[in-house]
């Protein structure tokens, strides 16, 4: 180890460099934040992670309502250890704190490049740990591995999936370890560090570790005995490195088990010639294997079938397993075995970096040996050709990819040449260098430019930090009386997780983990969501604000950043409402289950009628009835019109999931709705006060064909509302306090029924009246609900995450099992015999020759 520790830190240094700076010329050729004007906040980047890393920051600042338990920010109140370990495990997510707040886009990015490159440093440090080479090679091949086509194209705006990249070369390493029958505690850590970053990559990268260990073992041929030690040594140390790891794992798998059910899909292997087009530069496709390790790597994994230098046993064996690494990929079964058994909703391909793991390992094979000599440079080339002729009318190749590729070729093909002939010239050296480096760092920056541009083109996008959030949050923090009452950042969202970002305690919740209960909850009450349920969203309504005791609601306008928003029509404001506490009180509670209208169940859960549902005519722009209630298609024109009465004055809602465009009635404001089948849920919506005559017209802009519900509008009547808000006010909690897991309300005396919490009855509640023992707690219409004994005059409802106590257990036996390991091998070690402090005579000739 000694000898390979300083040709091992230049190599990682070098590889860490070269990559931090081949990313970040991505970043400023695409003209990206934070080097251009350009977002780089696509997708789940702006709706997931950033949000997240900004709430961990007022974590780590104590500026956050709830803990480690409750997230009492999102959601009306969800479950936060499940998120923190999908999203926050990394230990690179506490860098966060070192930024300001209103610099929370550039500490994302920092810490995606600072991952990039550990990823980097890792591989270059484990291909000298394989075999012996020069750095500067080991360096090269290194940052080949975290620059790989699946990095730039699909994890640099999925941060999370970055700690697996980290994770492979060093579960390789304690691979090697075990081998070795050394290292155990720094192995078991490592798993167990790995794990808790995210199991989920952490999953895929232990089973590549293990065949590269397979792979080892079948290469070395080591006796049965001592192959079955090394195997068992493996096991040993994943096994309790994933037990140290089960406190956050069992909590997130639990957490899924509770989520809302995503789209069930099914694999479909794409075109052959796609996935030989992911191998070359600036190719990009969604949903296709982003296999770009760098022409450089490419090139000398081809070439290895054909170096003569490098022994015939590893030849084989390394291009076996490359190849059957990729055939792995289309083919259904291992696909499945790959991804836990279950096929991702997003890309099918998130395996990818193990398999350019194993295409870097197998070029340094090749390099390792030694530069391959011309004749083994021109196989590789022709294989190169042959590669990039099959895949030249695919898809993912674009115009802009031939020159880079006849670039690169040249530069990888020059530099390899060069250091063939260099031997002890260092000049030469030196130049090949200049020559590799330079290639490596121009094509995978021109990668990742025309990735991030392509992928602005066809996902959504987020600003980043900017003036509206900067008023969001002002507003949100000033207007904030958390936990007397909650305030909503806005259904005019940036985000789809908002409260995360500016702040306030709402029902807006974008997470893999957005309990089930919740997104049928919201969707009973006329709530809208995206992600096929997954991301809910705020609900502009008077009647849920005074069921969840929202006090204050900030209103923006649409954001601009997004290409389908309508024209602003107000300043941004907020607006103030007298609501019951968060703890209410139900005497004669209505058990009946909630039927197909939002606003009947609104009434259920409120325990008054409001409402008055209008009977609702669909026309067209000639007045004539549209009896199938569709719009925006067939015989309907442009600008159909909704038709209804409404008692003068009250408010007119329309609840329309599945109509897209904007509605608008005269005198009121325009309303949009964003529906699409089986992705989006259009959100009820207020459009203003039923004029004096009652009679409605409303007009429909359709973006697309939808459908109108016959009984879309709800009208309501203020009065009632108010009067049914101070009687559940009188009746509710006097006093409410709230610590992370842990809400307590003082009750009135008499209080006789149940008592409600206005959040979501999630797995992990439990609840006790007055002096009572606690329980699960109970769920009223998908809320918390405790049964009042007579005399009860508080209730107090605690949260455990579930799976944490199974977690804690198994984290405890298995440090329980490494800390016995340890006393025993150092038992062992002292009861050996010492070594004799003398040599006899034949020692000494023998050391002596």
């Amino acid at each position: 180890m000694k000898a390979t520790s300083r040709p091992g830190q230049a190599a990682a240094l070098l590889a860490a460099a070269v990559t931090a700076v081949a990313f970040c010329a991505g970043d400023a050729l695409a003209r990206c934040h934070p080097f251009g004007p350009r977002t780089r906040s696509v997708n789940d980047l702006g709706n997931q992670f950033v949000p997240f890393h900004a709430h961990l920051w007022d974590l780590l600042h104590g500026r956050t309502e709830g803990g480690l338990y409750v997230n009492w920010r999102s959601g009306y109140g969800s479950s936060f250890l499940p998120d923190l370990g999908t999203y926050l495990g990394s230990p690179f997510a506490l860098l966060v704190a070192l930024f300001p707040r209103d610099e929370i886009d550039l500490a994302v990015y920092v810490i995606t490049t600072l991952k990039a490159a550990s990823a980097a440093a890792a591989m270059a440090w484990l291909l000298l740990t394989l075999r012996p080479g020069r750095w500067w090679a080991a360096g090269l091949l290194g940052s080949s591995y975290a620059l790989c086509g699946w990095t730039l194209a699909d994890a640099d705006y999925n941060p999370m999936w970055l700690d697996g990249l980290i994770a492979l070369p060093l579960l390789c390493l304690v691979g090697e370890w075990a081998l070795a029958g050394r290292r155990r505690l720094p192995g078991i850590l490592i798993v167990a560090l790995a794990w808790t970053a995210n199991f989920y990559t952490a999953y895929m990268a232990t089973l590549g570790a293990a065949l590269v260990l397979l792979l080892r073992l079948v290469l070395t041929r080591p006796p049965a005995r001592q192959a079955l030690a090394t195997a068992g040594r493996a096991v040993l140390t994943v096994a309790l490195g994933m037990g140290l790891a089960a406190p956050l794992v069992t909590v997130v798998y639990f957490g899924t088990r509770h989520a809302y059910p995503g789209r069930v899909t099914s694999f479909r292997p794409v075109p052959a010639g796609d996935v030989l087009a992911r191998l070359l530069p600036t190719a990009y496709g969604w949903g296709s294997p982003a296999l770009y390790v760098g022409t450089t790597a490419l090139l000398l994994a081809l070439a290895l079938p054909f170096h003569r230098a490098v022994p015939g046993r590893v030849r084989a064996g390394w291009t076996a397993l490359v190849l059957l690494a990729v055939l792995s990929l289309q083919w259904a079964p291992t696909h499945l075995v790959w991804h836990a058994f279950a096929t991702p909703q997003g890309s099918p391909y998130r395996q990818t970096f193990v398999v350019c793991g194993l295409l870097v390992i197998a070029a340094w094979q090749a390099l390792s040996y030694g530069p391959p000599d011309p004749r083994t440079l021109g196989a590789a080339a022709a294989l190169l050709a042959l590669i990039t002729a099959l895949a030249g009318r695919s898809a993912p190749v674009r115009s802009f990819t031939w020159p880079v590729l006849l670039l690169a070729v040249a530069g990888a093909l020059g530099g390899l040449a060069l250091a063939a002939r260099a031997g002890r010239r260092r000049r030469l050296a030196g130049l090949a260098v200049v020559l590799l480096l330079g290639t490596q760092i121009g094509e995978s920056a021109a990668t990742s430019a025309v990735a991030v541009r392509l992928r602005l083109a066809h996902m959504d996008d987020y600003a980043p930090w900017g003036e509206r959030q900067e008023r969001q949050s002002a507003l949100t923090e000033e207007a904030d009386a958390w936990p007397r009452y909650r305030t909503d950042p806005g259904r005019e969202q940036t985000t789809g997780n908002d409260p995360l970002l500016v702040g306030g305690e709402g029902a807006q919740y974008y997470s893999s983990l957005t309990s089930d209960v919740l997104s049928r909850t919201l969707t009973a009450l006329g709530g809208g969501w995206t992600s096929r349920g997954r991301s809910v969203q705020s609900l502009d309504n008077a009647v849920t604000d005074v069921i969840f005791s929202v006090g204050a609601r900030v209103h923006s306008p649409p954001d601009p950043h997004q290409r389908h928003a309508p024209p602003a029509e107000h300043p941004v404001r907020v607006t103030r409402r007298d609501v019951p506490p968060l703890v209410t009180v139900r005497p004669a509670p209505d058990t009946r289950p909630f039927g197909a209208s939002p606003y009947r169940n609104q009434e259920t859960l409120l325990g008054s009628r409001v409402y008055t549902v209008a009977r609702v005519a669909v026309r067209d722009d000639s007045g004539a009835p549209l009896p199938s209630r569709r719009v925006g298609s067939g015989n309907a024109l442009t600008r159909p019109t909704l038709t209804a009465r409404c008692p003068a004055g009250t408010q007119v809602n329309l609840w329309a999931p599945h109509y897209s465009g904007t509605a608008r009635l005269p005198g009121g404001t325009t309303a949009y709705f964003n529906s699409r089948a089986a992705r989006n849920r259009a959100a009820m919506a207020p459009l203003g006060t039923a004029p004096a005559s009652g009679r409605l017209r409303i007009r429909l802009t359709p973006a697309r064909p939808g459908s109108v519900p016959p009984d879309a509008i709800g009208c309501l009547d203020t009065h009632r509302l108010h009067t049914a808000a101070a009687r559940l006010k009188a009746t509710g909690a006097t006093h409410v306090t709230v610590s992370d897991g842990t809400v307590h309300a003082v009750l009135p005396a008499g209080s006789k029924g149940i008592a409600v919490l206005a959040a979501p009855r999630i797995a992990g509640w439990r609840c006790a009246a007055g002096d009572g023992p606690a329980r699960p707690a109970g769920e009223y219409h998908g809320l918390i609900a405790v049964p009042l004994d007579a005399g009860s005059t508080s209730v107090t409802c605690t949260f455990h995450p579930p799976g944490l106590r199974l977690g804690a257990a198994v984290g405890a036996g298995s440090l329980l099992a490494l800390v016995l390991s340890a006393v025993l091998g150092a038992v062992r070690r002292r009861r050996a015999p010492a070594p004799p402090t003398t040599t006899s005579p034949r020692e000494r000739v023998t050391a002596a020759l």
